[in-house]
């Protein structure tokens, strides 16, 4: 693989500031690098002339010393989910190949816009990102950066393989199971899910309008608190590193360390250590929450298998179905059997959940446990077998999507390797709302996580 070296957001912000860089001739090597890199399946979609025309208007703030942010002229990509106008948003699916093209940008796109970051393009996802695998059958499945014979994390898997190459400083996802904490885990990389609100979701198109949050990919943590700013419009992120003394992380004892492979649960304790020894106070404790939300998809289903069904029924039961990833179709089609009783169920029994968490866990309170129970496994036999796919993406999405149903915001930190020496990852979240506190605890964690 022709991998480059990963690129920090706010290094290259400061060479564009400074006059060490320039804008419009990182936006054309980005370009050439997403062009010529030898996994074609990682972008679907560049973007030449929108980026010409931003690098373009980044130099000229630059210059003039009036930077839109602190991200001007910074190259950013986007997950096939967006609306960028002028492009047709196929959400992976090729089914959408000739949809219209957008009118306008997504919210958060035109957010970026407004920041100066330069839109390279588009990263493959999977098919309308039902997923934590990453396997595309229309557009290619991206190699891992690690390994390109592994999987790359889905459903945001062009997003986190791009940042983990160094072919762009920073891209975006969706996180609705776990679509960003799993490949930024599987890929070595930083993977920051948002609570739900904390962006617009306007022109992004859905999966789970209940569970459907936007996260971002990057190189490290302050480079994601950087763009979170920029996401919200503000004019500089307000976001400090946290003291680890006293902070109380909560480690849960039931389900997130069941089947994990002993060298990523021994990355975690390890990583866990080096927190404690930093001054973090360890709370190991089972929380009732993860065993009600694993009893309640097993008697209900699931709240995301209801809305898929709900959004794409005229597709999977129709003759669209033939040109879906069969994957993705039979995992739709069984929403159908989710019962509008137990739906209902699903959202009352998540709304006491969530507050059943506040009530138990005071304001401060980071969970932590590994992002995904194993590394990412050999692409070829899950391609090959749809009951080992099943089963290993049904684990791969286990840990993460508890923070979902309970909106809880996450970071995804690597830890170290494992397996074939393949990344692991330790997750460590926040109460839903508590982003700023999250992101800055994990300023404060991020060396120690990754024993640096």
């Amino acid at each position: 693989m022709d991998a480059q070296p990963r690129r920090s957001a706010l290094h290259l912000a400061a060479a564009l500031a400074l006059g060490a860089a320039d804008a419009e001739e990182v936006a054309a090597a980005t370009l050439a690098a997403a062009r010529d890199c030898d996994d074609p399946a990682i972008f679907t979609t560049l973007t030449p002339e929108r980026a010409a025309a931003e690098a373009r208007a980044a130099v000229l703030r630059l210059r003039q010393g009036r930077p839109a942010s602190l991200l001007d002229g910074v190259p950013v990509a986007w997950k096939d989910l967006f609306d960028i106008a002028g492009l047709p948003t196929t959400a992976g699916s090729a089914l959408l190949r000739t949809a219209p093209p957008a009118v306008a940008d997504a919210a958060v796109v035109q957010r970026l816009a407004e920041a100066g970051m330069v839109c390279i393009g588009r990263v493959n996802m999977t098919e309308f990102a039902y997923s934590g695998i990453g396997l595309n059958p229309h557009f290619g499945t991206p190699g891992n950066a690690c390994d390109a014979h592994r999987v790359p994390g889905g459903s945001s898997s062009g997003s986190a393989v791009a940042v983990a190459r160094g072919l762009v400083p920073v891209a975006i996802g969706s996180d609705t199971g776990g679509s960003v904490r799993i490949p930024a885990a599987f890929n070595g990389i930083v993977g920051y899910k948002s609570s739900g609100g904390r962006y617009p979701m306007a022109g992004a198109f859905p999966l789970s309008r209940t569970l459907d949050t936007i996260g971002v990919f990057t190189a490290g943590v302050a480079d994601a608190v950087t763009v979170d700013a920029a996401l919200r419009s503000l004019p500089a992120a307000q976001v400090r590193r946290a003291s680890l003394a006293g902070r109380r992380i909560v480690v849960p004892t039931n389900i997130v360390f069941d089947e994990v492979q002993p060298a990523v649960a021994a990355n975690a304790h390890a990583a866990l250590a080096r927190l404690a020894a930093a001054g973090a106070e360890l709370v190991p404790a089972a929380l009732p929450a993860f065993d009600a939300i694993m009893a309640l998809s097993a008697r209900h289903g699931t709240i995301v298998a209801a809305e898929a069904y709900a959004l794409l029924r005229a597709h999977v039961e129709g003759a669209d179905a033939a040109r879906m990833d069969p994957r993705v179709a039979t995992r739709v089609a069984n929403g159908a059997r989710i019962a509008m009783v137990d739906y209902v169920v699903l959202l009352q029994e998540r709304r006491r959940l969530i507050a059943a968490c506040a009530a138990a866990h005071a304001p401060g309170t980071i969970f932590a446990f590994p992002t995904v129970a194993h590394v990412a496994p050999l692409t070829a036999p899950l391609a090959a077998d749809a009951a080992l796919f099943s089963r290993v993406n049904m684990l791969t999405l286990r840990n993460t999507m508890l923070g979902n149903f309970l909106d809880w915001c996450g970071v995804s930190l690597p830890s170290g390797s494992g397996e074939a020496g393949m990344p692991t990852a330790l997750l460590l979240s926040g109460l839903p709302g508590a982003d700023d506190d999250l992101l800055s605890v994990a300023l404060a964690a991020e060396a120690a996580v990754r024993g640096d």
